[in-house]
């Protein structure tokens, strides 16, 4: 592994740079506030993505989850908090080791997990195991075209994770909580902060988590610690610091196989792995540095560094996926196996500075946001693999009585890599009160990406660069304090990492975005809706390549379009309500055909794991039990029927509908007591696919009883 970039460097290298997350600062800085310790106390921690601009003057859908929405949950996982997100689909996990999500469709490099931000910096570059909730201060999902404001994401969105802060108006507050559920799952979390001095606050929280699981040998193990201090330098002067600490070691599950198609005809608990192979392990470390400076009342700069460094190793047992060496497909009850042992690390270093505020010309109001952000990726991968001859049933497995304990023959090498980005942009956007009921907003970024990789094996490398400019325009029109009509179009621009299975780097993708919808207050501001149509095209699709399985290939185009509908707030002084509703008609945008594959793919065909419709309701009444204050829920998930293979249109996974409840009791003035269901009616159900021999099942009907005492 190279040695990781120098900060400095890093930092020098854009004229002007991008904190995106804290451009939220803007409007909570130009309010009155009793001191600025005070004030860096509070920003950064609402109001993401846009300055000053409220929600409702935004050109675009925005779903935020609270962390304490997540407590109530029980979803300890940001995976597990985004199954109540309208729009978003679960897609290939990695056997259990990563998170991986679509957005109105699109999901983005198959080769690393999803995208996503914390704080602003990506967090999905790498192996940084699954996210956990434990110092989630809130989930920021901001819908639809947005590429020329955060670069190299998605069209279908952009996920941001506030963590939480230190805060010097919270002296010594905190909480302990420990969890037990079925399946002997155990968690202990904790959080807690207060102040050095009257310049200095810390905030220290984490997570120990261990658990078996409804599938035969599978166990995971997960310790999480997240330490942060921020500094008050001056009045109006601040310096944070944020550390992450990630160790995981978890059974890799590439859950059950389908026979003939239906995934029903085995046991949701088979395991076909090998027990004795030991888990995968996961570390990973984190370090977020950020200085915000404010100019005057109006303006502010932010300047932000991240390295994150992370690694995964382990030899694991699959199901082999090449057609011509499988028995099961023969006999329907022989499963041939391979077993490949990795060893993947990855660096990630990044950087941006941001120049924010607000001015007049005449009559129109400017919200200004000038910036740049550069980073610098580095990943070494090594693989061996074993595998049979075709027709060879040495070391396999009967797919209805898996008999565990045998011992892969030696391996020989599959793939010694490293590969190489770096990439840097600048982007201006300006929205614009052109009165008192039109708001327009212009943006504009350009990338510059390059991409080096060199194939140990092969003795060949591959360059690539690439620039690309993605404007962005949207605008708004305010009716009435309540009602808002907005109308948006973005171009995005995002590379893909890796080669094909002939060492072949692939090109970025490149989207359109549109997005058109209408945003409405009612109950006096307590209940918000947003009923929202899109249509997005993305080209250079990197998707799973059938012919040589563990690889991937170009797929092509794409393309994605349909309508959201969220409502969130409170019906009356005790009950919450979240309810939305998507329907998504993703599919391929050109004809595939390839000789290797066996099949051919036409234009029309559905994306793999992407449901048509899915739905969400939460209910949560809050009342008073013998004195104490109390709430009960309900939630129910709905997610249609989706492909389950990229290239094989006959096997789909079927549609499911959860039910889940949950309740509190404050038995004490610190003392909570908790409860949760999942799956209260045990329906079974698949959550995910990447092969027809490789669908992850969902768990069964579980509880988990918790306590919280406050500090």
């Amino acid at each position: 592994m190279s040695t990781p970039p120098r900060l400095s460097k890093t930092l020098l290298s854009c004229a002007t740079s991008t904190a995106l997350w804290l451009s939220v600062a803007q409007q909570s800085l130009a309010q009155e506030a009793p001191s600025a310790i005070e004030e860096i106390s509070v920003t950064a921690q609402k109001q993401a993505y846009r300055g000053d601009i409220p929600l409702e003057s935004l050109p675009q859908q925005t779903q935020v989850l609270s962390g304490d929405t997540l407590a109530e949950l029980g979803a300890v996982e940001l995976q597990d908090a985004l199954d109540i997100a309208g729009g978003v689909a679960r897609q290939n996990n990695f056997g259990g080791l990563w998170d991986s999500f679509a957005i109105r469709g699109f999901a983005g490099d198959e080769n690393l997990p999803s995208g996503y931000l914390v704080n602003g910096f990506s967090g999905g570059r790498g192996f940084s195991g699954n996210r956990d909730a434990s110092n989630i201060e809130t989930i920021e999902i901001l819908k639809g075209p947005g590429s020329a404001l955060f670069g190299r994401g998605e069209p279908g969105g952009t996920i941001n994770i506030v963590t939480r802060k230190p805060g010097f108006e919270r002296e010594g507050e905190g909480y302990l909580r420990a969890t037990a559920g079925r399946y002997d799952t155990y968690r202990v979390e904790g959080d807690y902060t207060d102040t050095l001095n009257d310049r200095v606050a810390f905030r220290i929280n984490g997570a120990r988590q261990d658990g078996e699981s409804f599938r035969d040998t599978v166990e995971s193990e997960k310790t999480v610690l997240t330490p942060s201090f921020l500094v008050a330098l001056a009045e109006n002067t601040s310096l944070s610091y944020e550390a992450e600490y990630l160790k995981q070691a978890t059974t890799f599950d590439r859950g059950i196989v389908a026979i003939d198609g239906d995934p029903g005809k085995v046991p949701l608990s088979n395991f076909y792995g090998e027990p004795g192979d030991g888990p995968s392990e996961v570390n990973a470390s984190g370090h977020q540095l950020v200085l915000q400076h404010d100019l005057n009342d109006d303006w502010f700069i932010l300047a932000g560094a991240n390295y994150r460094a992370s690694s995964f190793e382990d030899c694991v047992t699959e199901a082999e996926l090449a057609a011509p060496r499988q028995p099961l497909y023969v006999d329907g009850q022989t499963l041939s196996r391979w077993q490949r042992c990795r060893d993947f690390d990855a660096e990630d270093t990044s950087a941006r500075i941001e120049l924010s505020g607000s001015f007049e010309t005449g009559a129109f109001t400017h919200h200004m946001i000038v910036g740049g952000d550069t980073y610098e990726y580095a990943l070494e991968s090594l693989q061996d693999r074993w595998r049979v001859a075709p027709g060879d049933t040495t070391y396999s497995v009967d797919v209805f009585n898996p008999v565990h304990g045998q011992v892969a023959p030696d391996r020989s090498p599959m793939a010694n890599r490293q590969e190489e980005q770096s990439a840097w942009g600048l982007y201006v956007q300006d929205q614009v009160d052109l009165g008192e009921h039109w708001k327009l907003l212009l943006g504009m970024r350009y990338d510059d990406f390059s991409q080096d990789i060199d194939n140990r094996l092969s003795g060949t490398k591959n360059h690539q660069s690439q620039t690309a400019t993605s404007p962005r325009a949207g605008l708004v029109y305010e009716a009435s304090d309540t009602l808002s009509v907005y109308a948006s179009y973005s171009e995005g621009f995002s590379p893909n990492s890796g080669v094909d299975f002939f060492g072949t780097a692939f090109d970025p993708e490149e989207s359109k975005s549109y997005e058109v919808g209408t945003k409405l207050l009612a109950l006096d501001g307590a209940l918000s809706s947003t009923i929202a149509l899109f249509k997005m095209e993305k080209s250079n699709i990197v998707a799973a390549d059938p012919a040589h399985p563990g690889s991937s290939a170009a797929l092509g185009e794409a393309e994605s379009q349909g309508v959201e509908i969220d409502i969130t707030g409170d019906l009356t002084d005790t009950v919450r309500l979240l309810l939305n509703y998507a329907y998504v008609d993703a599919k391929t945008g050109n004809d595939i055909t390839n000789a290797d594959w066996g099949v051919d793919v036409p234009a029309g065909s559905p994306l793999i794991n992407i449901p048509e419709n899915s739905a969400n309701l939460l209910l949560v009444n809050s009342f008073t039990l013998g004195g104490k204050g109390s709430t009960f829920g309900i939630g129910v998930n709905y997610v249609d029927d989706r492909l389950g293979e990229t290239v094989d249109p006959s096997y789909i996974l079927p549609s499911y509908t959860l039910v889940k409840l949950l309740g509190s009791y404050q038995a004490t003035g610190k003392l909570k007591l908790t409860m949760n269901v999942d799956n209260l009616l045990d329906e079974e159900y698949y959550a995910s696919s990447y092969h027809k021999l490789w669908t992850m099942p969902g768990a069964p009907l579980t509880w988990t009883l918790g306590a919280t005492y406050s500090l």
